[in-house]
């Protein structure tokens, strides 16, 4: 049997579902809103957090004052004699090495010297049996006894002769024996060296107006053991290797110089006469290339691009942009711009070095240490039984704790890891 749909049915269905979509559309909207809006306050709390590294510069903070002068060292351009060095990898071989092998045979009964002991001129290095020789020899007294008397029957002679012939023969014997021993001269000692073929020319331009001196360092790559001259140019470049080989003559007067030694050589060229020479860390590198900071007047410091003939770990050569008026900045390029205003300090010597990193310590409110601060806890460390002799002297030991580190109004002292440690930490003298 078929029912027919109620009309009033249908019209209470659709209502229900009408409103479910409507409620849906709303939380898909509410949704949307509420990301926008978390979006949009992430997105101004990173500009606010951009905005101080833009305006501030190196990361100060927005309150910071960008006047600030920017803590800096500085060094004046000199004028030296510069000298000019060619670097290069050599190998040390002696001068002559020679084999000593005797010119007759026989059995050998001595030999006078050890391996490795130096010989000079005129040393008898060994001794051959001399039995068979002694025997020749007799031999050849006899026979010159023999000759005598037959020259004096010849002179006899001279009366019915109206020439003399006379006539005199001599044998000779080459015996090739094995070596007795290998003699190699130390003193002095060459060293070959090689260089790149590009600086043929420079080369042979320097050796043509005198003897050029070359150096050789030692294990450590800095100290030169020995200064010789050069004394010959191959005479063509090795294709494997595009470099040209020199030979350089040293006196070895120490004996720090070995045969088949591997060594660091450079050969001097030339000398930069009235050169200007800064510190190397002065020179600094950009994109349109090198430039030093100039300290001016009211200390406001100026860009200004140089020109570097040469330079090495320590000093750089400046062919142009310097004087020996102005002043340059070596250390402290961090916060450095050009037109930043900075404050000169002192370079008095050379840091003194500790033994271990020092342990840095924050207060519970997360600051170091302040004026005032120090005293405090001397006081507070007294109290609880005078550790490590500190209390009335903890403002004394907070001082020697932060003096190379903190900056000014640090003198509060710094916590100990524990036991005695706090304030007596020792010290590595330089």
């Amino acid at each position: 049997m078929l029912f027919k749909p109620d009309a009033k049915d249908d019209g209470t269905n659709a209502a229900p579902r009408k409103r479910s979509l409507l409620s849906r559309l709303l939380g898909r909207m509410v949704s949307l809103v509420v990301t926008l809006v978390i979006l949009g306050g992430l997105g101004y709390l990173g500009w606010l957090a951009f905005q101080p590294k833009q305006g501030g510069g190196g990361g100060r903070g927005a309150g910071a004052r960008p006047d600030l002068p920017v803590p800096v060292l500085a060094a004046t351009p000199h004028v030296a004699d510069v000298p000019v060095y060619l670097d290069g990898v050599g190998s040390v071989k002696a001068l002559n090495t020679v084999t000593v092998r005797s010119q007759v045979d026989g059995k050998l009964l001595k030999v006078n010297f050890v391996e490795g002991q130096d010989v000079k001129k005129d040393d008898v290095l060994g001794e051959i049996d001399p039995v068979i020789y002694q025997a020749q020899y007799d031999q050849a007294v006899a026979k010159k006894a023999q000759d005598v008397a037959l020259l004096t029957n010849q002179k006899l002679d001279l009366a019915r002769y109206e020439q003399l012939a006379a006539s005199n023969a001599g044998s000779k014997q080459q015996a090739d024996t094995t070596g007795l021993v290998i003699l190699t001269q130390l003193q002095p000692i060459a060293v070959w060296f090689s260089l790149p073929q590009q600086q043929i020319m420079r080369v042979n331009a320097a050796a043509a107006k005198g003897p050029l001196a070359v150096d050789v360092f030692g294990n450590d790559g800095v100290t030169v053991i020995d200064t010789g001259k050069l004394t010959g140019i191959d005479n063509q470049v090795d294709p494997t290797t595009g470099t040209l080989k020199l030979k350089a003559e040293f006196p070895n007067a120490s004996y720090q110089l070995w045969p088949g030694q591997f060594v660091n050589v450079r050969l001097k060229v030339e000398t930069l006469p009235q050169a200007i020479v800064v510190p190397t860390s002065a020179v600094q590198r950009g994109p349109a290339g090198t430039f030093s900071y100039v300290i001016g007047e009211g200390n406001v410091v100026t860009a200004k691009p140089v020109t570097v003939t040469q330079q090495n770990e320590h000093e750089a050569v400046i062919a142009s942009g310097l004087t020996t008026s102005d002043r340059v900045v070596t250390t402290g390029f961090a916060n450095l711009a050009d037109g930043s205003k900075v404050v000169v300090g002192k370079d008095d010597g050379a840091p003194t070095a500790d033994l271990a990193p020092r342990k840095r310590s924050r207060n519970p409110d997360g600051k170091r240490g302040g004026q005032g601060q120090g005293a405090a806890q001397g006081d507070a460390q007294g109290k609880d039984g005078k550790k490590d002799g500190q209390g009335k002297n903890g403002e004394h030991h907070g001082r020697h704790e932060h003096s190379d580190g903190d900056q000014k109004g640090q003198t509060g002292p710094a916590p100990a890891a524990g036991g005695e440690q706090s304030g007596s930490a020792p010290k590595a003298q330089p």
